[in-house]
């Protein structure tokens, strides 16, 4: 059973570890176990850890997609409206919608707007710029970025029992836990 008063006040449990390796480890024995509300802190990536948390969803490439989409038909349509029916010039007997002189803009437009949307979709999907993060509230937490390796299982996962979880992750050997407050 999980208590609702630790929910509200817990953002959850951190679990360190000495190395990339032990990392990768607990959070397959994490996931494995059911859990499914986690993330993982390292100092540099590491090989398959994103599949240990069980993080297989990637939407940048669809963001991508539909802006390059955006920008190609944007394109094309100014043009063609700009030619064909707000200004049409015959300049030497070619037709108005003389389609070969469309596609130079077109290509640099799905390339700008495909490169953008690369650029803002990941910001975004990433939940950037973020100033604070409650993980910050764990004063161990500031080797995150030198040498240590961190495992955090959220209060919000339907798993989540404080002192289930505390157990859990003590049988995972890490260094130190620490309650993550919120």
């Amino acid at each position: 059973m999980t208590d609702s008063a630790t929910n509200s006040s817990t953002y959850g449990l951190m679990a360190e570890f000495d190395s990339a390796q032990e990392l990768v480890a607990a959070a397959h024995k994490t996931h494995e176990a059911g859990y499914q509300k986690i993330d993982a802190y390292s100092p540099f990536p590491i090989e398959g850890l994103a599949e240990a948390i069980g993080f297989h969803k990637n939407s940048v490439p669809l963001v991508v997609l539909i802006g390059g989409l955006i920008g190609g038909i944007s394109a094309y349509a100014l043009q063609y409206w700009v030619a064909v029916i707000t200004y049409p010039v015959n300049v030497g007997g070619r037709p108005f919608h003389s389609w070969p002189s469309f596609i130079i803009v077109t290509f640099e437009l799905t390339i700008l707007f495909g490169g953008l949307s690369a650029a803002v979709g990941m910001l975004v999907l990433n939940g950037l710029p973020m100033p604070y993060h409650p993980v910050f509230n764990v004063p161990e937490f500031a080797k995150a970025s030198e040498d240590k390796f961190f495992l955090v299982v959220f209060s919000s996962d339907p798993n989540y029992d404080a002192a289930r979880t505390r157990s859990f992750l003590t049988s995972l050997a890490p260094r130190m836990i620490a309650e993550v407050p919120s």
